[in-house]
């Protein structure tokens, strides 16, 4: 149960976080972007409404996620052997009043943000919800590791809330931008095309200056945090959390990545605003942006569950370790029987219990047995997309196939193999995952396929299979088995990191070849077939051992 509060925690602190982004950086955003539309002008006040609206939302959504955070989810961690939840003990501590806190600056801020929508001209009513966001950000430096620390506290803390305030103003810029871009189409049929794309234009210009501001904030004090937290390059690959960091930094490549496309659609556009064919890549390039931000969120968020990699010294895992683990070497055909593997093991309960040679054996196969399934479907969608044979559409039939081979033996120590119910094993984390993970897989198969022999018309069913690869590697990024045997839980589970930002990148890859006009798909489209292919391939390498 325990190991299940830290997986709901980590989730629940990566929403606290998209909704920081949304409140916090909306305010942001509606002062800075909107600015140029006029607080008293019609189209101003429409913007600032809309901008508002998203405000109080996350507002709400920051104040709920981190009130179960605080008297649930951490309570219930801490819970001693008889079950009772230590809540008046935590209470008391720095670290939840600090919660608490943030919680009242929230409520605070959705209160002003509902006021101003009536009002949005009210100079004041901007400079409360101004003063609220300052706060919510100064509180950040009681909830991060920056406060436990013995050494250099003050300057951690610091350079943590400019270091939070970046990604907030940044993906929360996003959000809003996308939420205005769809204000902006309306407009087009009541104001006029020529009308509304000056307007666009002018808020994009602001917004590009503001999200680059932002991307400073993000890479200047991120570097710093890096270099008191993870220590040296060993501890960057040979922990957890300096492992969490990589992956943050390669889906912070992506975002750039696709930030600078957006400014160059914008620089072409400025003035009069991007053409029609522009304005579509730039709706996708947003729409990917955001989603590949909220990851790099869900990540960070990962990062409070794990120890600073410079505190980690007797478990870390050398360079020649980790690059073990990616070795190619023969795929593993055979598995220990399941009567066997229950023999050596421990009850799946026992969440302590060292893992047996035979459990390592069935978690390799299993592994292996998936990346023949996942290395299949991505040469296919290889030749797919390459025009030969017409055969290869159906790929997607293969993931039916793997969902069933992973219901059977995920979890060989629960149902349907194992003496452990169905429900009674529901409560792990990891069985949890598991199984969501079945559901997941059966999901992405349909769909995709039905829409591949267009059965499936509809735009809407095209994105529900890059939505899902997205969020699956989401999901996988905060994965994880570990509990105190972290080195050898380290390695087991060092390649999730790169198949889950692979994953990423498969999800928003289709979702922008999807979106993007017919003929200008090329580049995102080979992306997400070679990503699907690479997650196979590490599947067929995986090790435990």
């Amino acid at each position: 149960m325990t190991l299940l509060a830290g997986f709901l925690d980590v989730l629940l602190r990566g929403l606290a976080l998209v909704a920081l982004s949304a409140s916090v950086g909306g305010v942001g955003y509606a002062l800075w972007a909107l600015r140029p539309l006029g607080r008293r002008s019609a189209p101003g006040e429409a913007a600032a409404r809309r901008a508002l609206g998203l405000i109080v939302a996350g507002a709400l959504v920051l104040a709920a996620s981190r009130l179960v955070v605080l008297t649930v989810l951490q309570p219930w961690t801490l819970a001693d052997e008889t079950g009772r939840w230590a809540l008046r003990e935590f209470l008391s501590t720095g670290f939840a009043r600090a919660g608490l806190v943030s919680v009242v600056l929230a409520l605070g801020l959705a209160v002003c943000a509902a006021w101003l929508r009536s009002r949005p001209a009210s100079a004041g009513g901007w400079t409360c919800a101004a003063a609220i966001s300052l706060l919510l950000l100064g509180n950040a430096a009681w909830l991060a590791h920056a406060t436990s620390r013995l050494e250099g506290r003050a300057p951690l803390m610091a350079v943590t809330v400019f270091h939070e305030a970046g990604a907030v103003i940044w993906v929360g810029g996003v959000i809003h931008l996308m939420a205005f871009w769809r204000l902006r189409a309306s407009w087009r049929i009541s104001r006029g095309q020529e009308e509304a794309d000056r307007l666009g234009a002018a808020v994009l210009g602001r917004f590009s200056a503001l999200a680059l501001v932002g991307v400073g904030l993000v890479v200047g004090p991120g570097l710093f945090l890096a270099r008191h937290y993870v220590g040296g390059w060993g501890a960057l690959i040979g922990t957890g959390y300096g492992i969490m960091v990589v992956t943050k930094v390669a889906l912070l490549g992506a975002v750039l990545v696709l930030g600078a496309l957006n400014f160059l659609v914008v620089g072409r556009g400025a003035g009069s605003g991007p053409a029609e064919g522009a304005t579509a890549r730039l709706r996708a390039l947003v729409e990917a942006e955001v989603g590949i931000g909220l990851t790099v969120l869900l990540s960070a968020a990962s990062l409070t569950s794990l120890p600073p990699a410079v505190d980690v010294v007797a478990d870390l895992a050398t360079p020649a370790e980790v690059a073990g683990r990616f070795l190619p070497a023969m795929p593993r055909l055979t598995s220990p029987p399941v009567g066997q593997l229950l023999a050596a093991a421990a009850p799946i309960a026992d969440t302590l219990g060292t893992r047996q040679p035979e459990e390592y054996a069935w978690s390799e196969y299993n592994h292996h047995a998936a990346g023949m399934f996942v290395f299949a479907m991505g040469v296919l969608a290889v030749l797919e997309r390459a025009g030969r044979p017409r055969w290869a559409r159906h790929w997607p039939l293969l993931f039916l196939g793997l969902a069933a081979f992973m219901f059977i033996r995920n979890d060989p120590r629960a149902w349907p193999l194992g003496p452990a119910g169905f429900w009674e094993s529901m409560a792990l984390p990891d069985v949890l995952q598991h199984r969501l993970a079945v559901l997941l897989v059966v999901a992405l198969g349909l769909f995709e396929w039905l829409v591949r022999i267009g059965r499936l018309g509809r735009p809407g069913w095209r994105l529900v299979f890059p939505l899902l690869c997205a969020v699956g590697g989401a999901v996988l990024l905060t994965h994880s088995h570990a509990m105190f045997n972290l080195k050898a839980e380290f390695l087991a589970e060092v390649s999730h990191a790169p198949m889950g930002i692979l994953a990423v990148l498969m999800g928003w890859g289709r979702w922008i070849e999807l979106r993007l006009p017919e003929g200008a798909s090329g580049v995102p489209g080979w992306v997400w077939a070679l990503s699907m292919g690479l997650i196979g391939a590490i599947l067929l390498v995986y090790r435990e051992t």
